[in-house]
């Protein structure tokens, strides 16, 4: 059987390393702060399009903000 694996993120961690509003990653990312809510929340997933912009954003590879991992 296989086991579900789930996207989690690290952008709460990064804003608050950064000093940076959901509002502004937001407006640098190029979409609304309730997606950046979202994405925190892991209610959304992002486009591999945006992922890469949020990386961006914080200067740091994508494998830094965001790990796909098995859930047990």
């Amino acid at each position: 059987m296989d086991q579900d694996k789930a996207l989690s993120n690290r952008i709460a961690v990064l804003r608050a390393e950064h000093k940076m509003t959901q509002k502004e990653l937001a407006e640098k990312s190029g979409v609304s702060r309730q997606t950046i809510i979202s994405i925190e929340k892991n209610r959304y997933t992002p486009s591999l399009t945006l992922a890469f912009d949020i990386a961006n954003v914080f200067g740091v590879g994508i494998e830094k903000v965001f790990q796909y991992k098995e859930e047990k």
